[in-house]
């Protein structure tokens, strides 16, 4: 009896489109992810396009904190949250990924929000980025004015505890793409105001008591 040979198949044309469209897709999210890390320049220690993190990265629970130095309520979060904030850190329960955002320029006539942004690229390089942003908002200028100057933001990084590169990352201007970056991701992430804090992704009320609860529920 004759033998029948079975036909084998190659891939139809329908799996090798879907395969093309897959192979392209990633590419895409690929370059995309390229881009942005392109375009936010020089990226300060520990940071990402879109903010920087402090403390344990395998923390269970992530902070994200949207904050503008210029912004009045932020200031007033640190007051009242800024321990619970370190607290967490400290304790390894929690870590915090600033967005220091740039969206109050207008209330400045030097661009304070975007200066005090990058000198935080600085601080976070020098390894002293929550203690800076305590003097910033203990410093914090009012709102309209010409915000504080180059050499002040230098001395708020001494008494931090930045070591002498620091003066040379503000004065050069080290991180100013790295915040436009900052602020552009958050923007298109959907923050449309300062402070906004996530818990793990979920906005919570600007408390320490609603912070704190957040972390605990995980």
């Amino acid at each position: 009896m004759p033998r029948t040979l079975a036909t084998r198949r190659g891939p139809s044309t329908l799996t090798l489109v879907a395969v093309v469209v897959l192979v392209l897709f990633a590419g895409a999210v690929g370059f995309g992810v390229y881009r942005a890390q392109a375009g936010a320049g020089a990226l300060p220690a520990g940071a990402t396009a879109a903010g920087v993190a402090v403390g344990n990265p395998d923390a269970p629970v992530t902070i994200d904190l949207y904050l503008d130095f210029q912004c009045p309520a932020c200031a007033q979060y640190e007051q009242q949250a800024g321990a619970t904030i370190d607290e967490l850190v400290a304790s390894g329960r929690a870590r915090v990924v600033y967005h220091p955002v740039a969206y109050l320029n207008r209330f400045s006539s030097t661009q304070y929000s975007s200066r005090s942004s990058a000198a935080a690229g600085c601080a976070a390089d020098a390894g002293v980025l929550p203690r800076f942003a305590q003097l910033l908002y203990a410093n914090q200028p009012p709102e309209g004015g010409d915000g504080l100057p180059d050499e002040q933001l230098v001395a708020l990084g001494t008494q931090a505890g930045a070591g002498l590169g620091f003066a040379t990352c503000v004065q050069d201007g080290r991180y100013a793409a790295w915040t436009r970056s900052v602020t552009d991701a958050a923007s298109r992430a959907g923050i449309t105001a300062t402070p906004t804090v996530l818990v793990n992704g979920r906005e919570v009320e600007r408390t320490a008591e609603a912070l704190r609860a957040a972390v605990d529920a995980g």
